[in-house]
């Protein structure tokens, strides 16, 4: 639960008087303005000067000890705003249903301590005039001006017990209530919601519902306690409550687990729920299961230790579910970038640009020369010097000719092909819900610039992605059809527009086995090349001497990709982390 100013309190603060609101509108007593008639009395207002305290002790009593009793009419109109006052009112006592409650005042509070109670700065020191004639948290220098005069209020405090039916146990909070003047010399509890509870803001409720323990323990896809660096105690957490989030409205779980507890919620039931009480103790929670493989995940974490000290990250993925068996960062602690991070992936990405082409029209067999220098308006060479004017698409393809795919691109594919192939038919785009943040890959339209065309048919331009992203590409390829990665086997996946067909997926995987077997990846994918696959890709980035290192493959139902910054080619540091991690998957 957000811990966002509660904005009812007055404490010493002036709130300007706003016309047609605020605290001028509220009218206690109706009446009728007809000349032929009885004048009626004036409605009661809240005025500038503050209560007395002997006022103030009076008003916060007589409130409290009219909800307290129970008479809800009469506790809301001691308040300045009756009518929400009876709404919130009414609210509490239908959806938190206490059997009992205690209200015991305990006189003059300080900003400080409802501060302390609310988690908010103290409102004395960030009241600012609002729309609503309130004080407002701030937190910008143009909001330390001095407000208009206007009413002022006195904190007090009181001690709350409330009961529940089924259990012995009471709960016990302090809260806090501001009393201001009224025109009639008489004082009033200024209404806002932190009234019945100093954590409860505008649009959040407070209700009992039920409420499940925390997982006991985390445990992997084998039901072995989790296990790995780079899964750390805060990702954890983001992904536990991310699962209950999502999975929540699951009709399948068992609610004979639950307890019950007072909480509060926004008003959409949506973010992070604040536990106030715990009525009645849930059972004991069973253990939270991810897809993560332990033994896959010590390799991963070990290929990335092997790094010395460069920065990496590495993802494996199972392409029959699409469920992440592994993930990696160097270093261990800070950004997910496995997950998070956007580069540019290389020549990676010629495995959608070959999708593309094969769907196209193109096959492995067609002849695509390999020039020294592609043919759009700023020409790109190749990591290398020689040529191959016969080469076909495959041999392209074994040697990462960036000149072929740049020029074949753009006689085959319109500008916006590449973005819809990554969209439709791998997901790039489609905003996964993994459990974790992440960033599934970016490949915008290139639109009619042949340069940007050019510069993202060989994944650089504006194309960036992640370990995750490319090896959920090569995931799809392996098994033909896009299935979402997730870290826990009941999240929901998104599908992508189409599936590849048979006949495209068969040939990118030829092509794939080809570069494994005798193409840039043959030396990283020694001894692992039977019903095996992979890619490399180097990538150049602004500023920085050295390339970035890709490297992505499969063997049988495994998918893995990794980079490294400033590694060099691809088969020189991400080559050998992808191979160690499937190597030590052994065949699935």
């Amino acid at each position: 639960m957000r811990r966002g100013a509660k904005i009812g309190i007055i404490t010493g603060v002036s709130v300007a008087v706003l016309a047609g609101g605020g605290y001028g509108a509220y009218s206690l007593v109706g009446g009728s303005d007809d000349s032929g008639a009885a004048k009626a009395p004036k409605p009661r207002t809240v005025v500038s000067e503050p209560p007395s305290a002997e006022q103030a002790a009076a008003g916060a009593k007589d409130f409290l000890d009219a909800w307290a009793a129970g008479d809800i009419a009469k506790a809301a109109a001691l308040t300045d705003d009756p009518a929400a006052a009876t709404t919130a009112l009414t609210d509490f006592k239908d959806k938190v249903k206490p059997s009992g409650l205690t209200l015991a005042p305990s006189g003059p509070a300080t900003p400080a301590a409802f501060a302390s109670a609310t988690g908010t700065p103290s409102p004395a020191a960030a009241a600012k005039p609002s729309a609503s004639g309130t004080p407002a948290a701030t937190g910008s220098a143009a909001d330390t001006e001095t407000p208009p005069a206007g009413p002022t209020g006195v904190l007090m405090g009181f001690k709350a017990k409330a009961e529940f039916e089924g259990t012995n146990k009471a709960w016990d909070y302090n809260g806090f209530l501001s009393v201001v003047k009224m025109s009639d010399n008489t004082p009033s509890v200024h209404w806002a919601p932190s009234v019945i509870h100093p954590h409860l803001g505008p649009n959040e409720v407070i209700s009992t519902q039920p409420v499940f323990s925390p997982p006991s323990n985390v445990v992997d896809r084998n039901n072995r306690p989790l296990q790995g660096a780079s899964i750390t105690q805060a990702l954890l957490a983001t992904l536990q409550d991310n699962a209950r989030k999502i999975l929540q409205a699951d009709p399948t779980k068992d609610q004979s687990d639950a307890g019950s507890g007072v909480v509060i919620t926004d008003a959409a039931g949506k973010g992070t729920t604040d536990k106030l009480f715990t009525i009645i103790e849930p059972k004991p929670a069973k253990p939270f299961k991810v897809t993560i493989d332990n033994a896959v995940q010590a390799a991963a974490e070990k290929a990335m230790t092997d790094l010395g000290g460069k920065q990496g990250s590495i993802v494996a993925i199972e392409p029959s579910t699409g469920q992440v068996l592994a993930f990696a960062n160097a270093p261990a602690t800070g950004q997910n970038r496995a997950f998070t991070g956007l580069l540019a992936p290389g020549s990676t990405m010629k495995i959608v640009t070959s999708a593309a082409l094969l769907e196209a029209g193109v096959s492995p067999d067609t002849v695509v020369a390999c020039p020294a220098k592609s043919s759009n308006p700023q020409a790109i060479p190749n990591s290398f010097t020689e040529v191959y004017p016969n080469n076909t698409l495959q041999q392209d393809f074994m040697i990462s000719c960036n000149t072929a795919f740049i020029d074949q691109g753009l006689a085959s594919l319109k500008g916006g092909t590449l973005s819809a192939t990554a969209k439709d038919v791998f997901g790039v785009g489609l905003e996964w819900k993994t459990g974790l943040p992440n960033a599934d890959g970016r490949v915008p339209d290139a639109g009619s610039n042949k340069d940007e065309q050019a510069m993202q048919s060989i994944g650089q331009g504006k194309v960036q992605m992640n370990p995750l992203a490319i090896a959920s590409v090569t995931a799809t390829v392996q098994s033909g059809e896009f299935k979402q990665p997730i870290l826990v086997a009941e999240l929901p996946q998104q599908k992508a527009a189409r599936n590849l067909s048979p006949d495209v997926a068969g040939k990118l995987r030829s092509m794939m086995a080809a570069t494994a077997k005798d193409g840039t990846a043959k030396a990283a994918m020694a001894g692992i090349a039977d019903n095996a696959g992979a890619k490399t890709g180097s990538a150049e980035v602004a500023g920085m001497a050295t390339t970035n290192s890709w490297f992505t493959a499969y063997r049988g139902n495994i998918a893995v990709a990794a980079e490294v910054q400033a590694g060099g080619h691809g088969a020189d540091a991400a080559g050998p982390a992808v191979a160690a991690v499937i190597k030590a998957a052994g065949n699935r």
